[in-house]
């Protein structure tokens, strides 16, 4: 699984086929869509696992962390530290698919839907629980969450296609801007 996702990380999910990944592990087409049944649930995995993957990085350490501020702000750290350091070797996987699968219709645009719905969810409890806990006026929670993620797509452009060194601080200063945290 995480080749399927390192190659789709690369070339896109409609990119990566069964006959280029199953040469890469030296499996047969058979033996690389068995467990999944189709190409279609493989890629559904691959998408579903690389969620795990951002959850590991930017949610679990936040376990221990009470909602508010502080948490709001350990969230955008950890965010932009996985754009910055990013495990996919095409950056970061929801970006990409979010590109590549925002005007198709199917069971992939579906799953990766509900994956970015979740996200702003989360997202907008996190700028909730914080606001009480910073200065006013606040912004609507929906209206920080949607420029928190178009920063995010925008720092992980400058990551990944500028190759610029100066993108994450830039985008951590941008995102903590953006949801108040530096008032």
């Amino acid at each position: 699984m995480r080749t399927a996702i390192d190659e789709a990380s690369r070339l896109g999910l409609e990119g990566l086929t069964v006959g280029s990944l199953a040469q890469h592990l030296g499996m047969s087409k058979a033996g690389l869509i068995g467990p999944f049944g189709s190409r279609e649930r493989l890629l559904e995995t691959a998408l579903e696992q690389a969620g795990v993957v951002f959850r590991a990085a930017v949610l679990e350490p936040l376990a221990d962390v009470p909602p508010g501020r502080r948490r709001l702000e350990q969230l955008i750290t950890l965010w932009v530290d996985y754009l910055a350091d990013c495990p996919f070797p095409g950056g970061c996987f929801v970006t990409a698919a979010s590109s590549e699968l925002d005007g198709r219709p199917g069971a992939l645009h579906d799953r990766l839907q509900g994956i970015v719905v979740s996200w702003r969810k989360v997202l907008i409890a996190e700028v909730v629980a914080a606001q009480p806990e910073m200065p006013g006026p606040h912004r609507p929670p929906e209206e920080v969450v949607t420029t928190l993620i178009g920063l995010s797509m925008a720092a992980n452009q400058e990551i990944q296609l500028l190759e610029d060194p100066s993108a994450a601080t830039r985008a951590r200063k941008a995102m903590r801007n953006a949801a108040g945290l530096d008032r």
